[in-house]
């Protein structure tokens, strides 16, 4: 990995608003409450909230603001050790053990020393979240935990409870420095208690629609005024309709950032059909909005924006 600069925490609560913010991450003061108060005691913070408000981009941003390794678990239904720890190189083992035999090497004790060596491990993010790096300890980011087994989950709260994990052949690593810990989940199920006691908790919402506009200024700069407030308050609206998917501020952003590129200046329903794929990735969701719901959505925004002048 290459080396980057490594920036001191941040010391106050407004400090950690404003480190967030120079990387454009627009946090409110809970979450930075609760993000500042996880590094200053070393803790894991936990993040719920529904696909597509912002938890990732959270251990991405520091990672970027402090200057640390980010190291990703991306979680999924039947994710073992071998994928998330660690696991040997069984080509090289057995090429070795090959050209032992061609050499006569008989001692066994030699051999599985030299088979069970550093050279042969394979470090998956678990155990590269543990491993020393000039950086400082890593933003180690544990992404859709909900999407694993119980039996992973266990596991984790092992981890976590003494930053060491146990290779039977090499013995225990255990962390200089506790890697600064993310973890985020959609809620699609329940994650038990006892992995929950160990974290900072905070549940990551859609943003409000001023913050919402903020967040189009800034990563789509080229979309004017007009468009920019006509998309964030359509968007707000759809939010409110009980889709099956609601829109996440990505979508937003790619949908503003579609209508710029095609010089779009303002909405219209023409518009919202032929671009609606960007927002929306389900058919139902698609076919109530260029439907008459998403007609009288549009127009009940016109109205409010007209209205508020």
């Amino acid at each position: 990995m290459t080396d980057k600069p490594t920036s001191a925490l941040p010391a106050s609560i407004e400090e950690t608003i404003a480190m967030l913010e120079a990387h454009d991450y627009l946090a409110g003061r809970s979450l930075a409450t609760v993000l500042f108060l996880a590094l200053k005691l070393k803790r894991p913070l936990f993040l719920e909230g529904d696909a597509g408000v912002g938890k990732t981009e959270i251990a991405k941003v520091l990672s970027k603001a402090l200057g640390r390794d980010l190291i990703r678990l991306q979680c999924y239904e039947g994710l073992d050790i071998s994928s998330a720890v660690y696991e040997w190189n069984y080509p090289a083992q057995m090429l070795d053990i090959r050209l032992s035999e061609a050499e006569g090497v008989t001692d066994r004790g030699r051999l599985e020393g030299d088979l069970f060596s550093e050279r042969h491990l394979i470090r998956r993010p678990v155990l590269q979240a543990l491993s020393p790096s000039a950086n400082g300890a890593p933003v180690f980011l544990i992404d859709e935990l909900d999407r694993t087994d119980e039996a992973f989950e266990a596991f984790l709260l092992e981890i976590l409870s003494d930053y060491q994990v146990t290779i039977p052949e090499m013995g225990t690593i255990r962390a200089s420095e506790p890697p600064i810990v993310i973890i985020t989940t959609n809620r699609t199920r329940e994650v038990h208690d006892a992995l929950k006691r160990r974290c900072l908790y905070h549940w990551v919402d859609y943003p409000s629609a001023g913050v919402e506009l903020d967040i189009i200024h800034r990563k789509v700069p080229g979309c004017n005024d007009r468009l920019a407030r006509e998309v964030v308050s359509y968007v707000q609206k759809l939010r409110t309709l009980d889709l099956f998917k609601n829109p996440g501020i990505a979508e937003t952003i790619d949908w503003a950032t579609a209508l710029t590129e095609l010089d779009r200046v303002a909405l219209d329903p023409e518009t919202i059909a032929d671009t609606i794929g960007t927002l929306l990735k389900y058919q139902d969701d698609i076919s109530r909005i260029t439907g008459s719901e998403g007609r009288k959505a549009l127009s009940d925004v016109k109205a409010e924006l007209a209205a508020a002048g």
